[in-house]
């Protein structure tokens, strides 16, 4: 069975950092990455990450978000610094994405709350 845990989310002051979490469990993912939704919009890309460690980001996000991994763990990580309110939202991570993430793959975690307060 194939799992995808995040963990991390939380309650944060603008111009602040969390990093986020998620584990995978039954299945090694060439590509993994993060997506996230905020209220009222679509799912959108975050950024996602080879197993080789190449990062591909959302253009809106570069500099301030990193996506890391840990091919030995089969974690991912997303760094988020100097977090604005309009990155609220809940943080899906996701496995076997396929071009640079434009396309989604189909194992989804559960999604993690993100809450950036002004």
């Amino acid at each position: 069975q194939v799992q995808l845990v995040e963990s991390g989310g939380g309650l944060v002051q603008a111009g602040g950092s969390l990093r986020l979490s998620c584990v995978a469990s039954g299945k090694s993912f060439g590509s993994m990455g993060w997506y996230r939704q905020a209220p009222g919009k679509q799912r959108e890309l975050v950024g996602v990450i080879t197993i080789g460690g190449t990062p591909t980001y959302a253009d809106s996000l570069k500099g301030r978000f990193t996506i890391s991994r840990d091919n030995a763990k089969n974690t991912v990580y997303l760094q988020m610094n100097s977090l604005k309110s309009e990155d609220t939202g809940v943080y899906y991570c996701n496995g076997g994405s396929i071009s640079g993430g434009l396309i989604p793959g189909r194992y989804w975690g559960q999604g993690t709350q993100v809450t950036v307060s002004s």
